[in-house]
């Protein structure tokens, strides 16, 4: 593992380990709350996993054991002007849908408490793993009288359909991991007991050289960015992106090692 580094606030750790792991903390006590200083530091730390060639696979977490993250800071927000309000959502969306747009797996690890804004960042994850137990899930936001405002909106009624996420953000519903299981919130529940070292041993199986992780990179962009368009140009971005893997080492090997009756050994290029 390289040193934890902070990005420039402070606010957000970057650590990455020799397997290809790349862990991204949010790191603001108690609660792990962003304001505009934070989500520049998560931008930070996601270009920095998206031009690290050594990353393969990035897991997002928050520290300590109480809180993944509880949204927006929301004392920042009762002192700042619309229009700062305004570009700080606009920010955050654009940090968001950089860190859905990265070409490597990103797995949230959700220990503690995920709600408003903390769940509309694990959303923009690929798959999530909750710690059983450890905390709620929900979009509560209409107690305060606004929406999701940082994607939460899209992203949900992704996830549960549109008739269900109403509901669960029209009701403030917080749900316990299991239950967000169920609606298709999160992927997996774990125990939490070693919780976080066992999301990092299942990011390093999805990293070279046991698994194709460009390929695995590759599916994500199709997947994000095609089911978004209609299926005809899905289709199209589909086949340019295999055109890249055809061309990879990977397939090379992945194709020989089928031929050859052996288990493939790959390097995630």
């Amino acid at each position: 593992m390289t040193p934890e580094t902070k990005m420039p606030n402070g606010l957000v750790t970057f650590a990455a380990d020799e397997a290809g792991v790349a862990t991204i903390t949010l790191t603001n006590p108690p609660a792990n709350a962003y304001s505009h200083e934070l989500m520049r530091d998560l931008d930070d730390a996601i270009l920095r996993a998206r031009f690290d060639d050594a990353v393969q696979v990035i897991v997002l977490t928050g520290a300590g054991d109480r809180f993944f993250c509880a949204g927006a800071d929301i004392a920042m927000l009762q002192k700042v002007t619309p229009g700062f309000k305004y570009q700080f959502c606009l920010h955050a969306n654009e940090t968001l849908l950089r860190l859905e747009h990265t070409p490597k797996l990103v797995v949230a690890a959700i220990h503690g408490h995920c709600v408003g804004g903390g769940l509309e960042i694990a959303m923009a994850a690929d798959l999530r793993i909750a710690a059983r137990g450890t905390g709620k899930t929900g979009l509560p936001e209409v107690a305060l009288g606004v929406l999701p405002g940082t994607g939460g909106t899209q992203r949900l009624a992704r996830l549960v359909g549109k008739s269900k996420a109403i509901e669960l953000m029209a009701r403030g519903t917080l749900l316990d991991f299991d239950e967000a299981k169920t609606l298709g919130v999160v992927n997996e529940v774990w125990d939490k007991e070693g919780f976080r070292d066992a999301v990092r041993d299942y990011a390093r199986k999805l990293c070279a050289p046991g698994t194709a992780s460009l390929a695995v990179g590759l599916m994500k962009r199709a997947v994000q960015t095609g089911a978004e368009v209609p299926l005809e140009q899905g289709l199209a971005l589909e086949r340019e992106l295999q055109q890249r893997l055809f061309a990879s080492d990977d397939a090379k090997e992945g194709i020989a090692a089928y031929v050859e009756k052996r288990k493939g050994s790959f390097a995630g290029k």
